[in-house]
């Protein structure tokens, strides 16, 4: 069993409407960057080739949130190409993932609107990999890519390694390194300083096998996710009922302040319900298909 994790590297939150997307998240005060989306430059001289997803992201100082949205559906406007400096041997390949990547997004959104991908921090990725592979678990091997963050001098890419679990219901499941940015712009009018956790609700007569899954891959702490069947989510998360299962609920954020945070939300119109004295909760009908879970930082 591994414990290669240390917690969440990032969690995909997948819409329909990138605009739309954005003006929501700032309600919810958070800082959210300039959408981008991937460019294959024409080594000949012709137009580039415009093709994939486009995602922004809202950045901490040890993780982000991603929202990721199909290229030509409502995308806005200021969104900035990122042209990918790729060998012309690697082009057709990377076309080819890349275009693979919009399927699953399109895909997800036939399920519903919300969170669909998952990714655990790791600092060996190559350990991680032959992990899985002595253990007989499927993955799609290990990928480098460049994303970009946002610093407090602009915005720049930085490279990043992945790899992907294979056959999982619920999404893009799998492990991601990078070096860490020491200048990265970091700071969100709501208080917020990472991602802490996510819940994953599953059909009652798979929560065993989920959570034995869950535990192979992560090690025990599952990298910060909360297997919870379906017939007790109402306990945990009121009044949320998902559009299909297996998925991804909620997700928890940490705050420096959660009374600050809780009239920001009020004061932005935004519904938020107290569930215990460290959290607030703004229900998924306001947070286009998943609740978010605002906790008090240690």
């Amino acid at each position: 069993m591994g414990s290669d994790d240390n917690g969440l590297h990032h969690v995909g939150h997948v819409v329909r409407d990138m605009a739309q997307a954005m003006e929501r998240y700032r309600l919810l005060g958070f800082t959210v960057s300039a959408p981008a989306y991937p460019v294959l430059p024409d080594p000949a001289g012709g137009s580039d080739d415009l093709f994939g997803v486009a995602n922004a992201h809202v950045h901490f100082p040890g993780n982000f949130l991603e929202l990721v949205t199909v290229l030509g559906e409502n995308v806005p406007s200021g969104t900035r190409p990122m042209v990918l400096d790729v060998p012309w041997d690697k082009r057709t390949r990377l076309a080819a993932a890349i275009r693979a990547a919009a399927a699953d997004i399109r895909s997800f959104l036939q399920r519903f609107q919300g969170v669909h991908i998952v990714m655990a921090d790791t600092p060996d990725i190559d350990r991680v990999a032959s992990r899985l592979t002595a253990e007989g678990i499927g993955h799609g091997g290990v990928h480098a890519v460049q994303r970009p963050v946002d610093t407090r001098t602009g915005t720049r890419m930085e490279p990043a390694r992945y790899l992907e679990l294979s056959g999982v219901p619920e999404g893009r499941i799998g492990f991601a390194q990078n070096a860490p940015v020491r200048d990265q712009r970091v700071d969100h009018p709501n208080g917020a300083v990472g991602l802490v956790g996510c819940v994953l609700c599953v059909a009652d007569p798979a929560l065993s096998e989920v959570t034995r899954r869950y535990r192979a891959c992560f090690g025990e702490a599952r990298a910060g996710v909360d297997v919870v069947a379906e017939s007790a989510l109402a306990d945990l998360l009121p009044g949320e009922s998902p559009a299909a299962l297996p998925a991804f609920a909620c997700y928890a954020v940490a705050v420096r302040d959660l009374a600050a945070t809780e009239r920001l939300l009020r004061g932005n119109g935004v519904p938020a319900t107290r569930t215990g004295p460290e959290e607030v909760l703004v229900p998924s009908s306001a947070a286009l298909g998943v609740s978010i879970a605002f906790r008090q930082g240690r």
